[in-house]
């Protein structure tokens, strides 16, 4: 996998974007994580070190799943990015809820 510096960070050109990872029963909001496990396993066993994903995406499982999987690999081997969705926060309390969700 070709790679880039990117502020002293290797980062491959590739990265894997969590928006349309496989489902179950064609819900949205319903991740089928082994499938997705499968995808992130070939990603980093091919050289991808970037994953993206957001609150919003798969109806906001998309982070939990994420992290759930990421869990599984040495933290200081991947590069990940998120975004925040400040057009849900209406005040203080909204940042913080979405700030603090867990994984389940």
């Amino acid at each position: 996998m070709e790679k880039r510096k990117f502020f002293g960070k290797e980062i491959s050109l590739l990265g894997l974007g969590t928006m349309r990872l496989p489902v179950i029963d064609g819900k949205n909001g319903c991740i089928d994580q082994s499938e997705a496990e499968k995808m992130f396993d070939y990603a980093i066993q091919n050289g991808i070190n970037y994953f993206d994903t957001a609150y919003m995406y798969h109806n906001h499982t998309s982070e939990n799943v994420t992290g759930e999987i990421l869990s599984h690999y040495d933290r200081n081997k991947f590069y990940l990015a998120t975004k925040m969705p400040a057009w849900l926060a209406k005040n203080e309390q909204d940042i913080e809820k979405i700030l603090k969700l867990k994984v389940k």
